[in-house]
């Protein structure tokens, strides 16, 4: 058992505004940010189709909505947005163009169960979980990468609900959150393919589990604790070394670094459509 780190509270960076919320019967849920190079924020709602960009001055957005369930985002190299998105598959945004394609749209032999995110290794090869509706009781969640070079390899399957996912800066590890079974699993990653012996790296316990994950130069893994209303930051040695509050609100979903040297942690929070952002360096976590 490790004692408690210490703890901050984030700030309010930015709210999606209620004319552009799209909600209904079915609930938004804020999701997948990413920062552009100029350093615009992209985040979706995931039940309707929406994807917003937030400018640096903090004006929000609405860049797309589609028939579809966006879910996590990545630019690649040229710029273009690839979605997770849980109905259609795996899709790309150009986001000057507003021109919308599918990457795929179904798994080797079968179609896909529900895509949740998505991340690229050095070398181009794209990782997204295909969540579903896996848990405990039925643990039929996978793990896919994309190549760079176009072929699609299954490297996990009976996860009990795969969601957010980091491969370190050396390519050698892929964290994965299972948030059914309330861990962070630790994936090795082989040369030739495949992956070596998969284990827990961290143990969580309450809220309903960990969401969204991201990775600093220091190799300190991020995780979105939905249901706790915080980020847990752990050392390289999975050691507890930050707590990041929230303000309002439990369900933080996802995280990404970003400002000058991606010394800011910003965390999207989805039962008040709300972008958090928590200075690093003054939390004690100086680059």
């Amino acid at each position: 058992m490790f004692i408690a780190p210490p703890a901050v509270t984030a700030e309010v960076y930015a709210r999606i505004p209620a004319e552009l919320w799209k909600a209904g019967r079915r609930e938004g849920i804020l999701e997948g940010p990413v920062f552009d190079a100029d350093g615009n924020l992209y985040v979706v709602n995931v039940p309707h189709g929406q994807i917003f960009r937030i400018t640096p001055q903090r004006v929000v957005e609405l860049v797309l909505e589609y028939d579809g369930e966006p879910n996590g985002l990545k630019l690649d190299q040229q710029g273009r947005l690839f979605i997770a998105d849980h109905r259609q598959g795996l899709l790309k945004l150009d986001p000057a163009s507003g021109r919308l394609d599918t990457v795929l749209a179904r798994g080797q032999y079968e179609p896909f169960r529900g895509l949740n995110d998505l991340c690229f290794n050095r070398a181009g090869d794209l990782f997204f979980t295909d969540q579903g509706e896996s848990d405990l009781r039925r643990p039929d969640g996978r793990l896919w990468v994309l190549r760079a070079d176009g072929r699609l390899e299954l490297l996990l399957d009976a996860v009990p609900s795969p969601n957010g996912l980091v491969v370190t800066p050396d390519d050698r590890f892929l964290y994965l959150a299972v948030t059914r079974a309330n861990a962070v699993w630790r994936v090795p990653l082989r040369r030739a393919g495949g992956v070596g012996r998969v284990g827990a790296w961290i143990q969580l316990s309450g809220g309903v589990g960990p969401d969204g994950l991201t990775l600093d130069a220091h190799n300190r893994l991020y995780v979105a604790h939905a249901g706790m209303g915080s980020v847990w930051v752990f050392d390289e040695r999975g050691r507890p070394a930050l707590e990041v509050c929230s303000p309002e609100g439990n369900l933080v979903t996802n995280v990404v670094l970003g400002g000058p040297d991606e010394r800011s942690l910003y965390i999207t929070l989805a039962d008040t459509h709300t972008v958090l952002k928590a200075d690093l360096k003054r939390a004690g976590l100086g680059r």
